[in-house]
């Protein structure tokens, strides 16, 4: 049986990554990941026990987020003018690269929690709809619809967004 020592050791790294995916903030990140790690503490017997403690405590990192965004709704901060968009074409050049990351990030964060928490289990995590069904309490097919909902949602803003986007290259 791995000693949480070991296991924060090993694997918090990898659960900041993913709570970053989560939340679209390094530092809400590292604080679900604390958060989440005090719970998995607080009964790491039951955890170290289980079949994968990885994916136990993956789902403590989610229901702690959920809650989070329940309780908490983050303001949005209006801006003077949208920021500078890519094209879509052709990345010749890395700053591209950095700006299609921060569209797919502004939709993602966007969403709704469970659509955005869904989209991430499966497409982050590498989650089935049987795994995150189990993951957030729902049914699969509520999974399938989070889903569906979120990725058009996604879709639709990528797609606003690079309509909205002047060509650099004309």
């Amino acid at each position: 049986m791995v000693t949480f020592d070991e296991y924060v050791a090993a694997r918090s790294l990898a659960l900041t990554r993913f709570a970053y995916v989560l939340t679209g903030d390094a530092h809400l990140a590292e604080d679900l990941v604390q958060s989440a790690l005090l719970k998995a503490f607080r009964h790491w017997g039951k955890v170290a026990r289980a079949d994968s403690p990885d994916a136990y405590v993956r789902r403590i990192v989610v229901n702690t987020h959920l809650s989070w965004r329940r309780r908490l709704r983050l303001p949005e901060w209006p801006v003077a003018a949208p920021p500078d968009t890519p094209t879509g074409g052709l990345l010749d050049d890395p700053a591209d690269l950095v700006g299609e990351r921060d569209v797919l990030h502004r939709a993602l964060t966007d969403l709704p929690p469970r659509q955005r928490t869904v989209l991430v289990l499966r497409h982050y995590a590498g989650y089935d709809d049987a795994d995150i069904a189990r993951t957030l309490g729902c049914t699969e097919a509520a999974v399938r619809g989070y889903a569906s909902k979120g990725a058009a949602r996604v879709r639709a803003a990528l797609s606003i967004s690079y309509q909205e986007a002047p060509d650099a290259r004309a």
